[in-house]
């Protein structure tokens, strides 16, 4: 018996599938090399740091010389090439993550400017609020002003606007490496977020770059703080946590940065001293290790997924064989009855709650309804293979992760299987 035949897929289904995997050939040698480096480069870092058993034991109370936490702050910094880190559990998210960074390096009369538009929906509200959702605590409640700029704005020589913007009172310059959710751009690679900085640079030498590294993590063999970005964070259930961690965030960059970040982590004056570690810490030492491997075989799935869908007339971004700055791949849809039908077809191939229906709703930081297919091991991980779209035109829907390459072409052959009926 084939998979196929255990899995009750039709042959017209597999032969779109042996078709893409073919034409995508090229890109997953490419995905399977840069894996291969990127594996080399964190069991080197493992290594150097000289991570052992003892890393892995819990700590309690205040945290205090927890040498576990500080050696996976070491690993972090090390490689994602910065002078320090903080990796924490606490952080509950990558936009909470994100905020603290905000919060430790921005103060009264600042201005931060985001350069690659307005940023997603959950980061856009803790930065500005919203006309019709209160939000408590946002940025601008603390005298902080935001603006923002295109990446088209950077186009034009002599652009009196960048000029204005990128000057004082700007003391953050922000990056969204990834599209969020806008259908309209592509996710930012690192010769891109090389290029940026170099113009952003150009306008303001001393203003501080900051990258938002979510779903980024090892689809290159470089990272932003080698392309001259100061700061970057993400989320510990997206890519560095490989399928492992069960919760956080982690940050890496510039010593002076992460000194001042700490302390809007903890207290002033308290620092990164201080936070028990109470998680089994081996599921982060681990999962960090697994992380190439896993960003690979999302890739690679990825890939063939935009093969086959744009092979049935579907319309993707980016391309199978374009260049990749994460592991989300975007698919241009007619109607809502499109969006749920991929939906639907994502959770039911799941190996977590694949007998519940999910149904588009109000989500925490999200002004439209947003419809979630997640059936995940960590709840919302978006290292694991899942798809979400928010309920406005025009409809796209953006499916990411797979903690294994053949998990993800089961759930193609699922897709294709509901769309196709």
């Amino acid at each position: 018996m084939e998979w196929w035949q255990l899995a009750q897929i039709k042959s017209k289904i597999v032969e779109i599938i042996k078709k893409a995997e073919k034409k995508a050939a090229k890109q997953h040698r490419e995905i399977s090399a840069t894996s291969l480096f990127n594996q080399a480069k964190v069991l080197k870092s493992f290594q150097e740091v000289k991570v052992n058993d003892d890393c892995f034991n819990s700590s309690e109370g205040y945290g205090y010389h927890d040498l576990g936490r500080d050696k996976l702050e070491a690993l972090f910094a090390l490689v994602f090439k910065g002078e320090d880190a903080i990796v924490r559990p606490h952080f509950v998210s990558g936009t909470h993550t994100i905020f603290s960074c905000f919060r430790g390096l921005l103060r009264p009369g600042d201005r931060l400017v985001s350069v690659t538009g307005q940023p997603y929906d959950t980061l856009f509200r803790a930065i500005s609020g919203n006309n019709s959702l209160l939000t408590e605590g946002n940025l601008r409640e603390w005298g902080i002003s935001y603006g923002n700029l295109n990446l088209e704005d950077f186009d034009h020589p002599g652009n009196g606007f960048c000029l204005e913007m990128l000057q004082e009172p700007t003391r953050l310059v922000f990056i969204q490496r990834s599209r969020g959710y806008d259908p309209y751009r592509s996710a930012l690679t690192v010769k891109k977020i090389e290029e940026l900085v170099q113009k952003i640079r150009s306008f303001n030498s001393e203003v501080t770059i900051f990258v938002d590294n979510c779903y980024g993590e090892f689809v290159e063999k470089k990272e932003p703080l080698e392309a001259g970005a100061d700061l970057i964070a993400g989320s510990l259930i997206k890519n560095p946590g490989g399928g492992l961690a069960p919760a956080g965030g982690y940050v890496a960059g510039k010593k002076k940065y992460i000194d001042k970040i700490s302390h809007a982590i903890s207290a002033p004056g308290l620092g990164k001293e201080l936070g028990a570690f109470v998680y089994n810490k081996r599921l982060f030492f681990q999962g960090l290790f697994m992380a190439p491997h896993l960003t690979g075989e999302a890739l690679k799935g990825m890939v063939t997924l935009a093969a086959a869908l744009e092979t049935v007339g579907f319309e993707v971004e980016p391309r199978f064989d374009a260049e990749r700055g994460d592991i989300v791949q975007s698919v241009h849809l007619k109607n809502k009855n499109e969006l749920e039908k991929i939906c639907l077809a994502v959770q039911g191939s799941s190996p977590v709650n694949s007998h519940l229906i999910p149904v588009a709703g109000t989500t925490a930081g999200y002004s439209d309804p947003v419809f979630m297919a997640a059936g995940t091991f960590v709840q919302g991980a978006s290292s694991e293979f899942s798809a979400d779209a928010p309920l406005r035109e025009p409809y796209t829907v953006y499916i990411q992760g797979g903690l294994t390459y053949h998990h993800v072409i089961l759930g193609l052959a699922s897709i294709l299987e509901a769309i196709l009926d």
